[in-house]
């Protein structure tokens, strides 16, 4: 298998096996490369890009896209790397857009003296057909992990906000809260049901006083 270039655009083409190398050089005024053996799908060329894909590229405002979603650091800096990259794929691809698509075999029959060669490889040219794969599997894969991000997103907003309700009520207590000299005994055992049990079982037992009260602050009776 040989591959050359006529023109801009690269040609492969499996010669009679009667034809010797040197009497491919001599009939083609280009370099001539020996390649190893390739499938079709190996080589294959990739469908030109459409215009719908231009449109939507020229239509992605990077500006907006850093404001509205609030990047900021490296996210912010990755993004202007992409843009960058994705500014010089723009800039070949128009580059290319630019250069005829078209191979002209009638020059090539004016000037090779083998005309059988030009009229195989315009043949395989035009019967070329670009390999084509189904993607709609990794596609559904891709929109299901996109479905699954989302709803755990939505469970984790669930639950943060769960929790700053929870911190600003606990907030709004220590701003609101009075000193502890002006709470009343009702106050204290609102807030604190437990300790109305813990008296009621010391009174039950007979037992007027906290364990360790009078070894703490003192004995306080006027008798």
């Amino acid at each position: 298998m040989y591959r050359w270039t006529l023109g801009y655009r690269a040609v492969t083409w499996h010669p009679h096996p009667n034809l010797s190398e040197s009497t491919l050089a001599r009939n083609l005024p280009c370099t001539l490369t020996v390649s190893p053996p390739f499938s079709t799908h190996q080589d294959s060329i990739l469908p030109p890009v459409t215009m719908a894909a231009r449109s939507a590229a020229l239509k992605i405002d990077w500006a907006k896209v850093s404001t509205s979603l609030g990047l900021r650091g490296q996210t912010a800096t990755s993004l202007q790397s992409f843009k960058k990259r994705n500014d010089e794929a723009r800039r070949k691809v128009q580059v290319l857009s630019e250069q005829p698509q078209a191979v002209d075999f009638a020059h090539y029959r004016s000037v090779l003296k083998n005309q059988a060669i030009v009229d195989e490889i315009e043949n395989h040219f035009k019967s070329f057909k670009p390999a084509s794969y189904d993607v709609s599997r990794q596609l559904k894969a891709i929109d299901a992990f996109e479905a699954q991000a989302v709803q755990n997103a939505e469970q984790t907003k669930g639950k943060v906000e769960s929790e700053l309700q929870n911190l600003q009520k606990t907030l709004d207590n220590i701003e609101t809260a009075r000193p502890f000299e002006d709470l009343t005994v009702d106050e204290v055992a609102s807030a604190q049901p437990e300790i109305d049990e813990k008296t009621a079982s010391l009174v039950s037992k007979g037992k007027w006083m906290p364990p360790g009260y009078k070894e703490r602050f003192g004995d306080l009776s006027a008798v």
